[in-house]
């Protein structure tokens, strides 16, 4: 299974960026679909989660700012950021839990990420 992201890259404070994840390779299904960011010198967090279901969770920090989606059967999940500040600037991955198989355990799997930097 591979996550690809895409969408990632410069933009000025208030501009707006989407970014996309497929996801690809032996899929039977996929449960909860996240993306995460981490800029340099802080932890990974999560930004918004989505799952199978369409229930959605936001970081306080992007709640009516950034609006994630997603396709079950395109196997895709995407994130809207709007109105960007200095501080949503980090590497975005996304995460998937996988199943491979019908009997299988969920998996999670990563993107390799995207940059994202807000700056004037």
């Amino acid at each position: 299974v591979q996550l690809v992201e895409s969408g990632g890259g410069l933009v000025t404070p208030g501009g707006s960026l989407r970014l996309s994840c497929a996801a690809s390779g032996s899929i039977f299904n996929i449960g909860t679909m996240a993306w995460y960011r981490q800029a340099p010198g802080n932890e990974r967090e999560c930004v918004a989660s989505i799952n199978r279901g369409g229930r959605i969770k936001y970081a306080d920090s992007v709640k009516d700012r950034f609006t994630i989606s997603r396709h079950n059967a395109e196997n895709w999940v995407a994130l809207e950021m709007n109105n960007l500040k200095a501080e949503d600037t980090a590497l975005y991955f996304c995460r998937a839990e996988v199943k491979t198989d019908w009997g299988a355990d969920p998996q999670t799997f990563w993107g390799q990420g995207t940059e994202v930097t807000v700056s004037s």
